[in-house]
């Protein structure tokens, strides 16, 4: 042994390659895990905007059923459309509760009770659309099939409304979901 001098321990040179490696693998890792993570919260937003827009759907048919409804259940022969969306929750005009509809929904992509109404030119609710100005998923959606023929919940004669298929469109607020008296031949107007 060498005296007066102090000796020096430092672990082989491979040692520190390993470390070197084991570094690179978990910086590997934890890049491989925050790509993934993004992948799937993308899948998860663009699934809860599929939800969303199938709920402005499903709610916009309803509403212009209970539209159709009402339209059809006016006593005498002069047709009305509902002055408020909450003439659909109960309507007054029959002997007894008449209801259209449960309840007036939010608009779904905005969560707000924010909805356009559609108004004829007499001031009655023909429709609503969402006045939200984003992007929608799709471009084109049936809404209805061909002739769908809805009997009235009042007793009275079955409710025809027209198949339409929403027009290709830009923002969630082009989408108009608005009741069409096909009762009315061409060339002649609605009352």
């Amino acid at each position: 042994m060498r005296s007066g001098r102090a000796m020096s321990i430092r672990p082989p040179l491979r040692q520190h390659a390993q470390r070197g490696f084991t570094y690179l693998a978990v910086l590997a890792a934890l890049t491989m895990i925050a790509i993934a993570s993004t992948s799937v919260m993308t899948y998860v937003a663009t699934d809860a905007k599929r939800d969303r827009e199938n709920e402005l759907l499903r709610i916009g048919q309803e509403t212009v059923h209970a539209i159709a409804l009402y339209y059809t259940a006016t006593p005498g022969s002069v047709k009305k459309l509902p002055a408020n969306l909450e003439d659909l929750l109960e309507d007054r005009r029959q002997i007894g509760i008449t209801r259209y509809m449960r309840e007036i929904y939010p608009d779904p992509t905005t969560g707000k009770m924010d909805w356009d109404l559609v108004r004829d030119k007499q001031g009655g609710i023909r429709g609503i659309r969402s006045t939200n100005d984003a992007a929608p998923l799709r471009a084109g959606v049936a809404v209805l099939d061909a002739w769908s023929v809805m009997s009235n919940v009042t007793g009275g004669p079955a409710v025809q409304i027209a198949a339409s298929t929403l027009q290709p469109a830009l923002h969630y607020s082009d989408w108009v979901f608005e009741y069409q008296d096909v009762s009315v031949q061409p060339g002649q107007t609605a009352k």
